[in-house]
């Protein structure tokens, strides 16, 4: 019998957490198998304990009935320096089920029937490439996030019913967050190259996952609030939104937009919207440049020249970046 499900399950440095993560995905009540595959990036705090000693519960082995659940546990001999969409492909690529499902081990869910609802409603809508939901916000101790500025950070994920590819790139927002994604196992097929996961960004996966899943069908998000999404934004901290504290994430950004859109040109035509995003970067590059010109900031701009610009804007007619950039300021001046 083959698992009709893989959970992608991420972990590095979640010693705090893992275990209520962990516990939260083998809680699950379905009438299908599941396995968990298990991806911890060498983790140094305690964390790989806590999961050789969970997973002695559940051992590898064939599924025998429609509730049997495994665990797959594959620890890293060393870190991916700092590139944990690596760990979060090869991890994809382990996977067996005809549907995937996504946590972080910071995070949990809060519904024992989120996997079969999931399920259940790709199985009936066909026209759905993946099924998300809503969530709640909490902090590092558990309790519910009520300041208005963070939870305006989860405004991000405020959507209901279909989510399509135009919404995607239009709306400014996202059908879930990634502890709410259930999809279809894309990546059975070779319709893409989908090793774009962790070449576009050492840190941003969600977005990628999101556009993987957007290209090849809609997503329905339920207003069902089933799992917990635990934002800690600390310096010092190991998490996603605590790393992002030193970094330049508006730069950061324009660089995975580039990428994706060199990605995407390869499978379909760019939309209108590709151009205003291209323009948008370069003026984000620009002002950087003019507010301190380094050599530094003058290759941000240089980049963010070649290809948006020249390619995507201009669609291949002959410019140059000062002339451009010339233009493009007299036309901000003019619009005040």
């Amino acid at each position: 019998m083959e698992y009709k499900l893989s959970v992608i399950f991420i972990t590095y440095n979640h010693k705090d957490y893992v275990e209520k993560a962990l516990r939260s995905v083998l809680a699950q009540e379905t009438d299908f198998p599941y396995e968990i595959v298990i991806g911890d990036d060498c983790s140094t705090d305690g964390t790989q304990e806590i999961l050789k000693r969970i997973a002695k519960e559940y051992p590898e082995h064939e599924a025998t009935g429609p509730d049997d659940k495994q665990i797959r546990l594959y620890i890293r001999s060393e870190n991916t320096g700092g590139r944990p969409t690596l760990n979060v492909y090869e991890t994809t690529m382990r996977c067996t089920g005809e549907y995937l499902a996504y946590l972080e081990g910071d995070d949990h869910w809060i519904d024992t029937s989120k996997l079969q609802k999931q399920v259940g409603f790709l199985a009936g809508h066909p026209e759905y490439i993946a099924c998300t939901h809503a969530m709640k916000m909490v902090d590092a101790k558990d309790s519910d996030i009520t300041d208005p500025a963070e939870l305006a950070v989860g405004s991000l994920y405020d959507w209901s019913g279909t989510f399509t590819y135009k919404d995607y790139c239009y709306s400014g927002k996202w059908p879930g967050h990634y502890a709410t994604v259930v999809s279809r196992n894309i990546y059975r097929n070779d319709k893409f190259d989908y090793t774009i996961l962790h070449r576009a960004s050492d840190f941003t996966d969600d977005a990628v996952i999101l556009l993987f899943l957007l290209m090849q069908g809609d997503i329905y998000r339920m207003d069902d609030v089933m799992s917990v999404w635990r934002y800690v934004r600390k310096t010092g901290g190991a998490n996603w939104n605590s790393i992002a504290i030193k970094r330049n994430i508006g730069k950061d950004d324009c660089y995975l937009s580039k990428t994706l859109m060199q990605w995407i040109e390869q499978y379909r035509p760019l939309s209108e919207y590709s151009k205003k995003r291209c323009l948008a970067d370069f003026g984000l590059a620009l002002k950087e440049f003019l507010r301190k010109p380094c050599a530094k900031n003058k290759q941000f701009l240089n980049d963010m020249y070649d290809y948006g610009i020249t390619h995507v804007v201009m669609e291949d007619k002959k410019t140059t970046l000062a002339g451009f950039a010339l233009k493009y300021i007299l036309r901000k001046v003019l619009r005040k």
